[in-house]
């Protein structure tokens, strides 16, 4: 191995015992259950899962990989460099609704950016417990931001020595840090109701950290013990189980340090009527000879995980009903060793006892039926598994539904209830889950809401759709007058599609007849592909494909075309989400297409109403810039204005609140207003307050911003008003720049007596004055007077090398002050930009 290797791989060793220990730390300090650290990755905008502690990886496979676009908290606090706390499931929903519908359990999480040297290298995040109020974890998070700006230094030192810190293998899994060592014991009661008497072993003692000899025997007295929070219900349990009705499931009972507990009863002792002796037995679970002797005692199936997913105790009622052995369970991940729980809906209750402190009970069907009393339905057997969290493992019990239905005294299930669990029918090829989770409609729902283009439908359904049934190809086409033209593709070999791009509707290829037939056409290899349609191109050997007909409320609206690298099945849940989430997509590219209409009419009324020539003056040169927004509506109400004003000029700025077709109608007839108002040559503040009276005898619903300033080329003098409008900016001739701080009203439409006060400034020749809207200086997650701050920096180093920003350096300043915007990959508003300075007297810049 040569020198430079070796040193890749000691860096290597040492990035993952840095990342561990600091994921380690971060649950420490913030109090959590789980946590990990996404990395960036060699793909540009896409973060990498480098480390998940406390959690099986294959569970949460479809969290590897995270775009740093999306509407996700890892994204936002790597992208924005911001921290993101989200105390509790609601807060979660409210925030962040993509993340919650795919995990929706009730727990909080936090997000800190791992920054160092200036570099962000990805974000360190822990999940823990809800909290009622964000005071609670302020502390929390302090104490993981210090850890991660640690890491965030000790990254930037590996980066300066190493290959550079990237991360693009698969998540490295760690157990949660302990909380020290924790005796596992077990403690076992008798309560006779008959004569009330409690006996009570030492190992309850030992379990509970009683004294025994004070231990008076009675009921209140063992509840006390037993329950101190919840003695009433526990005492109603026992005498419950006294009367012939013990608890289907074990009762997890909660410490005062917040470790779970759990509690069996059942009948014991001679008696043929109630009440009957009842016995118990209290669990910690974990592993442990004591637990281990404890549970085989169990009259249940009983087997328990730790937070990684291995198997740490199975009792032999429970292999039995697995149908594995004992030696073959132990040690083994749940998946590999009992490869047919390997189902979506199977995993999304595993997640939720991960992340929930709440038991979850549901039913599974083995492919097997050789257990005695587990009946058999549909070519299995159904059996109940319940699933008690614990901090360090989870406790699960399975009885066969048969025997749930006779305690309870209940109708058999119904397998019509439980239809989300079934079996498709189709075993896995090996004990390797496939883990690919059934995606969830609401989830890729929740994300077309946001998208409103055709572009951006495609790219959500290639950021969501794609990952999750582990597609490589897609396409999209779209119908224009019988014809399919081709509106997204991505993993397809360059060229290919093109043959197919205006194909006329009555041509025979799947792309076509999914829509002329209206039902999804699924090939699990390229050998069906090319038996079902001979000589159609191929674009690979292997493989499978889905086509899926857009149609949405009844219109046609295109085809959907997903590539898959191997061959593959596709279950009858499988085909049947699909298609569901094919008309999904088609609803949101009608809706796309509806905006684009609109969007084109907007954009020619905007066009139309800006003005194509500002009015000019021998002593005052002007330039302005617009640039539309490009997220959501991308044509609004910003505009900006020069008009001839007696002797001098009005230089106009202004916003209206919203975007689409209304707010450039109501910016076009507010310019309108306020050249009305210039041409006569009204003061300042009579301008704004006809414009307000305007504005909302209109009554459109929509407010606006502006700022007036009325300029004598001659003197310099200005009179300013300003509506509820960012301030301007004045860099003087030294380049000294400031921002003008005028007294202003609210904004237009609002308040039909309100006041617009007027300041008077002078400009001297060579300063120049900036007016802006708020969208070059407003960002999500920054303060705006941050942003104000930015640009005030930009303009003061605006200009000509000699400082002097006359001529068409003005233009390059105002390239300058917009070259941000424009460079940024999303613009969330509209931006207009006006800048305006005085030459000299005598006819020349300075």
């Amino acid at each position: 191995m040569t020198g430079s290797a070796e040193r890749e791989v000691q860096a290597l060793e040492n990035l993952d015992a840095l990342l561990s220990g600091a994921v380690t730390d971060a649950i420490r300090a913030a109090r959590g259950f789980a946590g990990g650290v996404y990395l960036r990755s060699s793909t540009p905008g896409l973060l990498r899962l480098a480390v998940l502690a406390g959690l099986p990886g294959p569970l949460f496979r479809p969290w590897w990989r995270m775009d740093v676009h999306r509407p996700f908290p890892v994204a936002d606090a790597h992208r924005l460099g911001v921290e993101v706390l989200l105390t509790d499931a609601t807060e979660t929903m409210r925030r962040y609704p993509q993340l919650a519908a795919g995990l929706p359990f009730p727990f909080g999480s936090l997000y800190v950016p791992v920054v160092g040297a200036s570099t962000s290298y990805g974000v360190l995040t822990v999940l823990r417990p809800s909290a009622s109020d964000a005071t609670e974890v302020l502390p929390d998070r302090d104490r993981m931001t210090a850890v991660a700006d640690e890491l965030g230094a000790a990254l930037a030192a590996l980066d300066k020595d190493g290959p550079g810190v990237r991360w693009d293998g698969e998540p490295m899994c760690t157990r949660p840090p302990a909380d020290g060592p924790t005796a596992r014991c077990v403690g076992r009661f008798t309560w006779d109701p008959v004569d009330g008497g409690v006996i009570a072993d030492d190992g309850l003692w030992a379990l509970l950290g009683g004294d025994h000899e004070e231990f008076t025997g009675t009921l209140e007295a063992l509840a006390a013990a037993v329950a101190p929070d919840e003695p009433l219900l526990f005492m109603a349990a026992l005498r419950e189980t006294a009367a012939g009705h013990p608890p289907h499931h074990p009762i997890p009972l909660c410490t005062a340090s917040g470790e779970v507990r759990v509690v069996e009863l059942w009948t014991s002792g001679p008696g043929l009527l109630a009440p009957y002796r009842v016995s118990g037995v209290v669990v910690e679970p974990g592993p442990g000879p004591a637990a281990d002797q404890a549970a085989d005692l169990l009259p249940e199936a009983v087997f328990a995980l730790d937070r990684l997913g291995l198997i740490i105790y199975v009792n032999e009622r429970a292999a039995e009903l697995l149908g594995r052995p004992r030696t073959e369970l132990l040690g083994r991940s749940l998946w590999q060793a009992v490869p047919w729980l390997d189902r979506p809906v199977y995993e999304d209750h595993l997640r939720g006892a991960l992340l929930s402190p709440d038991p979850v009970q549901f039913q599974v069907r083995i492919p097997h039926a050789r257990c005695e009393g587990t009946p058999g339905h549909g070519g299995g057997a159904w059996l109940t598994l319940s699933v008690f969290p614990g901090p360090a493992s989870l406790t699960c019990r399975l009885v066969p539904v048969g025997r749930v239905a006779e305690t309870a005294e209940a109708a058999p299930l119904d397998p019509a209830s439980v239809t989300a669990g079934r079996d498709t029918g189709d075993e896995p090829s090996s004990g390797v889950p496939t883990t690919a989770p059934l995606y969830r409609p609401i989830v890729l729902a929740i994300a077309l809401t946001e998208a409103v283009t055709a572009r951006q439908v495609s790219e959500v359904v290639m950021r969501e759709l794609l990952p999750a049934f582990g597609g490589r190809r897609l396409a999209i086409y779209l119908l224009q007058e019988r014809r399919l033209y081709l509106a997204w593709e991505t993993g397809f070999p360059q060229g290919f599609l093109a043959p197919f791009d205006g194909v006329g509707l009555d041509a025979k290829i799947p792309g076509v007849e999914t829509l002329t037939h209206g039902r999804a056409l699924f090939f699990e290899s390229m050998e069906q592909l090319a038996a079902a349609y001979p000589g159609i191109p191929l674009d690979a050997t292997e493989g499978a494909r889905a086509f899926l007909p857009l149609i949405a409320s009844g219109r046609p609206v295109g085809s959907c075309i997903l590539g898959f690298d191997r061959s593959r099945s596709f279950g009858v849940e499988e085909r049947t989400v699909l298609t569901a989430l094919a008309g999904l997509i088609a609803q949101a590219l009608e809706r796309a297409r509806r905006y684009d209409d609109e969007a084109a009419l907007a954009r020619g009324l905007q066009e139309a109403l800006l003005p194509h020539r500002l009015s000019a003056h021998p002593l005052v040169e002007t330039s302005g810039r617009y640039l539309p927004g490009t997220v959501g509506m991308d044509v609004g109400g910003d505009w900006y204005d020069v008009v001839e004003a007696g002797d001098g000029l009005a230089l106009v700025i202004g916003d209206v609140q919203g975007h689409g077709v209304q707010a450039a109608a109501t910016m076009g007839q507010l310019r309108s207003a306020v050249r009305a108002f210039a041409l006569g040559d009204r003061s300042p503040d009579e301008v704004m307050s006809g414009t307000n009276r305007l504005l909302i005898d209109l009554d459109p619903g929509q407010f606006a911003s502006c700022c007036y300033v009325r300029v004598d080329p001659v003197t310099g003098l200005a009179r300013a008003a300003r509506a509820g409008h960012p301030p301007p900016l004045l860099r003087h001739p030294d380049g000294r720049t400031e921002v003008l701080d005028l007294p202003g009203g609210v904004v237009l439409g609002v308040d039909p007596r309100a006041r617009y006060p007027v300041t008077e400034l002078r400009l001297e020749p060579e300063a120049v004055l900036a007016l802006y809207t708020d969208g070059l200086v407003e960002r999500p997650g920054t303060d705006i007077d941050d942003g104000i701050e930015a640009l005030r920096t930009i303009l003061s180093r605006a200009g000509t090398p000699h400082g002097k920003p006359g001529g068409s350096s003005l233009s390059r300043a105002a390239d300058l002050l917009t070259a941000p915007a424009r460079q940024a990959g999303e613009r969330p508003d509209d931006i207009a930009l006006l800048l305006t300075t005085l030459r000299s007297p005598e006819g020349g810049p300075g």
